[in-house]
């Protein structure tokens, strides 16, 4: 049998443990009992998949993260909930088909929760 083919995101961080506890108010949790000093990998239990590793110090510039992600969720505003005043902006329909917030990891990594309105 063939494993499927899977993309996992790897995003950068100054706060290991910073970004393991936001992340874990979106639903994720560490994977396995596999605990390393500058990286994380977090599952959901439904799919995703987000691996978290250490910055080199004075690489990652907080409100200058290039980098981002996106999860497809079916609990938007739940979660939108859970994250609070810390949202960009709240949830809402956007003009491509999704209702979706967006937030900020502690690192500015520009996180978008959303959903398919199709």
């Amino acid at each position: 049998m063939s494993n499927p083919t899977r993309m996992i995101a790897v995003l950068p961080t100054n706060n290991l443990e910073a970004s393991v506890k936001f992340y874990e108010l979106l639903g994720f949790r560490p994977k396995g009992d596999d605990v390393y000093a500058d990286y994380q990998m977090l599952v959901d239990g439904k799919g995703a998949e987000l691996h978290l590793t250490k910055a080199p110090e004075g690489w990652l510039i907080p409100n200058k993260s290039p980098c981002g992600v996106y999860f497809y969720v079916d609990n938007v505003d739940e979660l939108a909930l859970k994250v609070g005043a810390s949202a960009l902006h709240s949830p809402r329909e956007t003009p491509w088909g999704t209702y979706e917030f967006a937030v900020s990891d502690p690192d500015e990594n520009l996180v978008r929760v959303g959903q398919s309105l199709s």
